[in-house]
């Protein structure tokens, strides 16, 4: 009897599953022609994490090969998969949202390779350059080899160019703040100033600390200075102030 009763059932299928069935293909991941595609998007990946890794290491900076090789590669593939999900209807929803969160996930990357130190600031340039490799792996990704050929000679010839260009028209300074100590408050501040101004350094705030008991000045002054500046000529010089005892830099 219960038999029977199965017999008398008819299983019936929503509009989505019907259209599902019907629309189902088989994965193309072992398709040749889906195959060789892929292969030569990760290739063409990698080579732009390399050119991009070679250009970071020759300034010596902490993002290398591997991690922009890695972050090309693996943005690559991310948009690989977006392609397959938008050309496959088993997935729905908005393939969109992989390149959403890849360029988020991104964002946090290059924040880590962002370094405060004391008053200055490294490591912009190469968490810009995160985002590029990343941009120029998800172009891969959809088949833009052109775009991103274009795209990366530009960012490899400005980066070489606009470093020439800026250390020409705008030098690099740091910003510093040195620290004199003197065994008497009667000294000459505006005589200190000009000897801290002959080294090509600007000084944007200074402080004043006295104490009275003890005779004794602190000045602090807050400066910008170009790269190669030589503090040890600038220490030289303030020690021929007979009252300084304590000359100090941080940056």
């Amino acid at each position: 009897m219960q038999k029977n009763l199965l017999h008398g059932i008819k299983l019936v299928q929503s509009p989505l599953e019907h259209s599902l069935c019907l629309s189902y293909k088989e994965p193309f991941v072992f398709d040749v022609d889906f195959i060789t595609s892929c292969s030569i998007k990760i290739a063409a990946s990698c080579v732009c994490g390399i050119l991009l890794g070679i250009e970071r290491k020759s300034h010596s900076q902490v993002v290398g090969l591997r991690t922009l090789v890695l972050i090309s590669v693996s943005s690559t593939l991310l948009s690989i998969l977006s392609v397959f999900m938008a050309e496959n209807k088993l997935f729905p929803g908005d393939p969109t949202r992989i390149a959403a969160g890849v360029a988020s996930g991104i964002g946090f990357l290059g924040g880590g390779t962002i370094i405060r130190q004391g008053l200055n600031i490294k490591g912009l340039t190469s968490a810009a350059i995160i985002w590029a490799a990343s941009a120029l792996g998800m172009a891969l990704g959809v088949g833009l080899y052109v775009q991103v050929a274009l795209v990366l000679l530009v960012l490899l010839i400005l980066l070489k160019l606009l470093e020439k260009f800026e250390w020409m028209w705008f030098p690099s300074e740091r910003i510093k703040t040195l620290h004199l100590i003197f065994s008497d408050d009667d000294i000459n501040i505006t005589e200190i100033e000009n000897s801290i101004k002959e080294g090509g350094i600007h000084i944007t705030d200074m402080n004043i600390e006295s104490v009275y008991a003890e005779h004794v000045l602190k000045l602090h002054f807050l400066v910008r200075s170009p790269r190669e500046t030589d503090i040890i000529s600038l220490s030289k010089k303030l020690r021929e102030i007979p009252t300084l005892v304590e000359f100090s830099v941080t940056e």
